[in-house]
């Protein structure tokens, strides 16, 4: 009489290969969140520095020169924006540069040239 079924050898390599199968799914979902994560802090930060900015714009006067920091909120989240006005060669405009952080860890930066008005 001849027995069916599968030995505990077969049955544990197919078990290895589910293992190893669920484990990178598991990793490519983990990447997925994290980069959803990092699109989700980059968006917000930039809102931050672009509000900052718009800011300055909008205050019809040439910002004072030097570094400050403003913390801003966006969706929950709190971030930190370094904003440092630098004079160039010609004295009617500044460089307005705008670096914002999450944790102490820079997430974006941009800068612009204030005129006068």
């Amino acid at each position: 009489m001849s027995q069916r079924g599968f030995t505990l050898i077969e049955v544990l390599v197919a078990l290895g290969i589910v293992a190893i199968a669920l484990m990178a799914g598991l990793q490519a979902t983990a990447a997925l969140t994290r980069n959803a994560q990092r699109q989700t802090d980059a968006l917000l930060a930039q809102t931050c520095a672009e509000n900052e900015l718009i800011k300055i714009r909008l205050a019809k006067q040439m910002p004072d020169v030097g570094e400050s920091s403003v913390a801003c909120e966006q969706a929950g989240q709190i971030y930190t924006v370094l904003l440092g006005v630098q004079p160039t060669p010609n004295p009617n405009f500044y460089r307005v540069d705008a670096q914002v952080s999450k944790d102490e860890v820079t997430v974006v930066r941009l800068s612009t040239v204030v005129g006068r008005y």
